[in-house]
């Protein structure tokens, strides 16, 4: 008896344990990458699969049928699962046998004598279960051992809750560093009608640059992420050095820009999208790993990503940074993979994902759904910066909770510690910055006027006000509002 409505991912989960057969789509991808046709995992084919240890035959079949007599799925039961763990939510957990049946829709049935035994007292409203049975709490509250699904060489993670293990793969380091297919959703490159790719120069590079160019240009080949090049087009190779010392790889793609046709899709506004989130008790964040290089260049276009170092010509087969059309590509991509998602539990900007619920066990529904998703489109995120499970998260620079909207401290003290401008490109920047908390600030428009009228038409240089010198230094009388509430 499912707590929560059942998502709207249609792809079959990774492990197979009702040997629901899978889709046409499904079992190319798992065939492709050389996956178990059983369990979706590497390693291993379907013969050696370590989860098909997990299922016992039945002694005696056992018939099913549906309330109106159908049967259901084959009409009968051979299998049950061997020990496993359920988890309805973290204070209740216990060992127990599964029967086996096709069910696609219903993932786990919780039938009439697992009710009787334990005996939950239901929210409807809120969606959480509130009393279980003395049954219960003399056997449930204790964490059990939990029954692993996985190959021995697959370690399960620390950091991962132990509610997505069995989909692991989604946080895979390796399958997010291999050259991605070929899908609809290709970046184009498209230029301006009579124009035609530039060809730049080759930068000077000092003896560490060259050696890490080097080593740079020998870890992409290996991925498959570039291609030696005979293009007639080029763009220069350089570096730029990082806070802490290191080389960040950097390819001078302004000149392609300037000739392309830019590809307007939207990126979503955070204030709007943030205002779904009003019943929301319970948040997951997740980014994703190697974001743009996810993504392929449209087949025949990478000749325009041509790039030149002194140790060869190479060109581009996924999406690099400094490209004019990367964010509106990588959107459109992953909205149409999130597209029954949006706004209704998931958050999507760009490489970040927000996930939200109004319970512990939707919230699990939910997550399950998206990490199935990340794996059936082959999109994989960092292990490290994903947050599971928080009653209050940061996100794209708020805070957010049940009781709405913060702004993020530390980027209030960036603002508050913002050296005086000294040029007018200075003052466009702080404004900018500033502009991005202004549903914050009471009379946010007012309050900048002596500053946004330093930057009109016709200045030339910064004279500074006694208002304008007061607004920037935060003396401003006006302070920020604490909370922006969501709207019931």
């Amino acid at each position: 008896m499912p707590l929560t409505v059942p998502t709207a991912e249609a792809a079959p989960e990774p492990m197979q344990l009702g040997a629901t057969k899978l889709t046409v789509e499904e079992r190319e991808r798992r065939l492709r990458g050389n996956l178990c046709l059983y369990c979706g995992l590497a390693g291993h084919i379907r013969a050696n699969c370590p989860t098909l240890s997990q299922l016992s035959h039945c002694a005696s079949p056992v018939a099913v049928a549906a309330l109106d007599g159908q049967p259901l799925g084959s009409g009968r039961i051979d299998h049950t699962t061997n020990d496993l763990t359920l988890l309805i939510e973290p204070s209740h957990q216990e060992t127990i046998r599964f029967f086996i049946i096709s069910s696609p829709q219903l993932p786990l049935i919780l039938g009439y004598p697992w009710l009787n035994q334990h005996e939950p007292t239901i929210s409807w409203a809120q969606g959480t279960i509130t009393h279980w049975s003395s049954h219960c709490r003399q056997h449930c509250t204790q964490p059990a051992t939990r029954s692993s699904a996985f190959p021995t060489h697959r370690a399960p993670c620390n950091t991962i809750p132990v509610e997505y293990q069995d989909l692991i793969e989604a946080f895979s380091r390796t399958r997010a560093t291999q050259l991605p297919p070929h899908r609809p959703g290709d970046c184009a490159i498209d230029l301006i009608p009579g124009s035609s790719p530039p060809r730049g120069r080759i930068y000077p590079l000092s003896q560490p640059e060259s050696e890490a160019i080097n080593t740079y240009i020998q870890e992409e080949l290996a991925k498959g992420f570039i291609r030696p090049s005979t293009s007639p087009a080029s763009a220069g190779f350089f570096f730029v050095k990082k806070k802490d010392g290191g080389l960040r790889p950097c390819i001078d793609y302004r000149a392609l820009n300037d000739i392309t046709i830019k590809y307007r899709y939207p990126l979503p506004l955070v204030p709007p999208a943030l205002e779904q989130l009003g019943t929301a008790k319970i948040y997951t964040k997740l980014d994703l790993r190697s974001a743009y290089n996810l993504i392929r260049i449209r087949e025949g276009d990478e000749l325009k990503m041509a790039f030149s170092t002194a140790s060869g010509h190479y060109e581009y087969r996924v999406i690099p940074f400094g490209l004019a059309n990367s964010p509106s590509f990588f959107q459109a991509f992953v909205n149409e993979v999130f597209r029954d998602m949006l706004n209704r539990w998931v958050i999507v900007y760009i490489d970040d994902i927000l996930i939200y619920s109004r319970s512990y066990a939707e919230h699990i529904q939910h997550v399950r759904a998206v990490l199935q998703r990340l794996i059936k489109h082959q999109l994989y995120t960092k292990e490290e910066k994903c947050e599971f499970h928080q009653e209050k998260i940061a996100f794209l620079g708020y805070i957010i909770s049940p009781e709405g909207v913060a702004m993020d401290e530390s980027k209030v003290n960036a603002v508050r510690n913002w050296p005086r401008p000294t040029t007018l490109k200075e003052l466009q920047r702080f404004l900018g910055f500033a502009n991005f908390y202004r549903r914050f600030i009471r009379g946010f428009s007012t309050v900048a006027t002596p500053l946004s009228s330093m930057i009109k038409k016709g200045n030339s240089r910064l004279i500074w006000s006694p208002p304008a010198i007061q607004v920037h230094d935060g003396s401003h009388p006006s302070p920020p509002e604490p909370r922006h509430t969501f709207s019931s």
